[in-house]
């Protein structure tokens, strides 16, 4: 089977080729660099020491996606494209509403267009919104708190009204709570353009001594120590949910919806602690007022996905902290090289 990865060059998406190639899997990319770079695709070959198609440009570009399903004959689709920071949301919800709606509305076009019904897609645990208990299970009421979540709202309702609209679709929409981590040989990560909009790469910039504290957006919650409590989650595990997610269509009709987390909650100052332990580095942190859009405490019930994908989180936090220095070393290194 081929299955198409649109934002295969970003951190997810990166990640999960590699699972892909590694599993026997042929892949076709589209990715446009807003937030990530070509380097990345080497890497990916350097790790599994395979090929595959890319293809740069806009998932909005239906012209695009047209030439693309004809050449690549593409069987399923992973969709992984589009904006994905809270706060930015928050300040530019315009361009969030246009990106991650118009590409997706673009791509499954395109799919119905060439007869290709299989997609997996990319969601998000803020689609909860504020969980009046915890853990998180997929039957929860949904609401969004940010333009962000509403976007991933938005999309899984349209997902939901295309698979009651005709049989032929068969999705499987994976919630994802907090991916951080690296791919063990330190060649493939997290590591956006400009400042970073989530919490792991800015804590990385601050113990590789590129920047000099980590912000800390309010510590006033009602949680162990005030501060946001998530569910981190080894970028490798989520990765590899996405490969169970593709086996679990090959044999499954209708629309299935999974959490993709630990089970487990982590505060800001926990992570940070973590962090300063396993890698023996200072991590100085100044503690500012809440972001608009944030909520207390977030992390999932993952046993549906555990009982009908076979999938399991494996890596701890410590993993989590360790491997994402190990990355975050080496592009400290290439920037003063160059």
């Amino acid at each position: 089977m081929k299955f198409l990865v649109t934002g295969g060059a970003g951190y997810i998406g990166s990640h999960t080729i590699v699972e892909l190639l590694n599993a026997g899997y042929e892949v076709a990319v589209i990715d446009d660099f807003s937030n990530s770079n070509a380097e990345t695709l080497e890497n990916i070959k350097k790790i599994t020491g395979k090929d595959f198609s890319f293809y740069e440009g806009d998932v909005c570009d239906k012209q695009l996606l047209n030439e693309i399903f004809k050449k690549e004959k593409i069987d399923a689709v992973i969709h992984f494209a589009g904006y994905k920071a809270v706060g930015e949301s928050v300040e530019k919800p315009l361009m969030y509403y246009r990106n991650n709606i118009v590409s997706t509305l673009s791509l499954l076009e395109v799919m119905e267009e060439n007869n290709v019904y299989k997609f997996v897609f990319s969601s998000s645990a803020t689609v909860y919104g504020k969980p009046h208990t915890l853990p998180i299970k997929e039957d929860f009421p949904l609401s969004a708190t940010n333009p962000y979540g509403q976007t991933k709202l938005m999309i899984e309702q349209i997902l939901k009204d295309l698979r009651t609209s005709s049989d032929k679709w068969d999705i499987v929409i994976l919630r994802y709570f907090n991916p951080i981590g690296a791919h063990e040989s330190g060649l493939i990560g997290e590591e956006p353009n400009g400042i970073p909009n989530n919490i792991m790469p800015y804590i990385m910039r601050v113990a590789t001594g590129e920047y000099d504290k980590v912000h800390v957006f309010g510590d006033d919650y009602d949680t162990i120590d005030g501060t946001g409590v998530r569910d981190y989650i080894h970028v490798v595990d989520l990765a590899k949910g996405h490969v169970a997610a593709l086996e679990y269509l090959k044999d499954k009709n209708g629309l299935d919806i999974f959490n993709l987390g630990t089970g487990n909650g982590y505060s800001v100052l926990q992570l940070i602690d973590n962090v300063s332990e396993v890698n023996e580095v200072d991590v100085p942190y100044i503690v500012d007022d809440r972001r608009p859009g944030d909520i207390a405490s977030c992390y999932a019930d993952p046993s549906f996905a555990n009982e009908k994908l076979g999938w399991k989180a494996e890596k701890d936090i410590k993993d989590m902290c360790k491997d994402a220095y190990r990355f975050a070393n080496k592009q400290k290194s290439k920037k003063i090289i160059k």
